[in-house]
């Protein structure tokens, strides 16, 4: 099996957002609200809030501060509600670009994500602009395990899984997002935990800048991931 991982750039990612555990806190919280409020409390029928929740303890929130969010999304009572939506836009050089918000205000949102586009030199477009150059994937990042390429292809093949390679020394497995679940209880039943086990959007290929672009694209996409509506950013930009 081959394909092209976008590991890289993911994990150059989630390395930023491991910097600022308070907002991170705060991001995932309202994860677990939303899922638990779309599908219910329980994690075994619920895979979303189940990935939710690993997340969370991921970011080291206490258990109480799970359960209760999970219990207010659940509750559907008073409180605030957030509603999701999907942004995509233009960066420098032309680099694609997702954001997933979640926000109680689609107004004040929409006009403070055109104003960071517009501050780093990209352009917020119209819906569909670029999501055409993503696909929809479960990923799941075994670090360190280059070594066991052999076993784990061997697991990711029975398991069903749609591509699978070494990457850097990681091994990176992507799967149709329903299969993630079944694809990440295979690896776990012999024994191999990954590092990473999310839904997210791999662009179908990469786009690589001049130094100067590349520079403020990097600005532009820190940007949108500190901004308090935004739950991730996905791009097809490489800074490499």
């Amino acid at each position: 099996m081959s394909g092209h991982s976008k590991w890289s750039t993911i994990k150059r990612k989630k390395a930023k957002v491991d910097e600022r555990k308070g907002q991170v806190f705060a991001k995932v919280s309202r994860e677990l609200i939303v899922a638990a409020r779309l599908g219910g409390p329980n994690p075994e029928a619920n895979f979303r809030l189940k990935l939710a929740m690993q997340k969370a303890r991921e970011a080291n929130i206490p258990a109480d501060n799970i359960k209760r969010a999970i219990e207010r999304g659940a509750g559907g009572g008073e409180g605030t509600q957030y509603e999701e939506l999907v942004y995509e836009g233009y960066g420098p050089g032309g680099i694609a670009i997702i954001a997933s918000v979640m926000t109680d205000n689609r107004n004040r949102s929409a006009g403070e994500l055109r104003c960071v586009f517009s501050k780093h030199g990209g352009k917020l477009g119209e819906t569909g602009c670029v999501g055409w150059m993503f696909d929809r994937r479960g990923l799941l990042v075994f670090e360190g395990m280059g070594a066991a390429e052999d076993t784990l292809l061997e697991v990711a093949l029975t398991a069903g899984a749609s591509d699978a390679r070494v990457d850097g020394g990681d091994f990176v497995v992507t799967v149709e997002p329903e299969g993630l679940e079944a694809v990440r209880a295979a690896f776990i039943a012999k024994g191999y935990e990954p590092a990473l086990a999310e839904v997210t959007m791999l662009p179908q290929s990469m786009v690589t800048v001049g130094e100067e672009e590349a520079a403020q694209a990097t600005r532009l996409l820190e940007a949108l991931d500190e901004h308090d509506d935004v739950q991730e950013v996905f791009t097809n930009f490489s800074a490499e």
